[in-house]
């Protein structure tokens, strides 16, 4: 887990703003990138299942590779 140490400003008592140490933040934002691909992968894996696969033998043996 991503330990954080946010600062939180306010504006007429209300809580307005935070403010991370900029590492935290590079973290959070690689963090969040991550989670990006990781959704972005799971979508194509999931329309993939319609796809016919081939095994890289029958790629190899299509293409004449040996």
């Amino acid at each position: 887990m991503l330990a954080l140490h946010p600062n939180i400003l306010e504006k007429k008592g209300k809580k307005e703003f935070v403010v991370l140490p900029f590492e935290e933040f590079k973290k959070m934002e690689e963090a969040l990138m991550d989670y990006e691909d990781l959704k972005d992968l799971r979508e194509a894996k999931c329309k993939e299942k319609k796809c016919k696969s081939y095994s890289i033998d029958e790629v190899k043996k299509t293409l004449d590779i040996v």
